[in-house]
């Protein structure tokens, strides 16, 4: 599987919280860190500090940028939120980037960066 695809397999595992399989892609110790420079072992750990933000949230993947990392490859996933606040009004086009190391046909590093706590304050300015 080609690094553009294999992440993106990653991605719908996750968005359809089967944590477990895609935490098989994952290389032993990969670092999963998330806006603000929250750090997480492990997917199921990330999922639940997610809880209370958003009643769920999935992707638009637009594009794929690939690229040489040195000892591995690069992979960039750009794109846009959409999902449920937890109110249950629905959110659409908040842009995403996802930065990924692949070493050895695993992740290594996943990087997340997104505008989702900016619209939710521009939602909600008391937050």
């Amino acid at each position: 599987m080609d690094a553009a695809r294999l992440v993106d397999h990653y991605l719908q595992l996750c968005e359809d919280r089967d944590l477990d399989q895609a935490g098989r892609l994952l290389a032993p110790g990969a670092w999963i860190v998330f806006p603000g420079g929250r750090c997480f072992d492990t997917l199921h750990e990330l999922a639940s500090a997610a809880t209370g933000t958003y009643r769920w949230v999935r992707k638009h993947r637009d594009r794929y940028l690939v690229g040489d990392a040195g000892d591995g490859v690069s992979v960039v996933s750009l794109g846009r939120l959409y999902g449920q606040w937890p109110d249950g009004t629905p959110f659409d086009g908040i842009r995403y980037a996802d930065v990924f190391v692949l070493r050895d046909g695993l992740i290594v590093e996943q990087h997340v960066y997104n505008d989702l706590a900016t619209a939710a304050a521009q939602r909600d300015p008391s937050r």
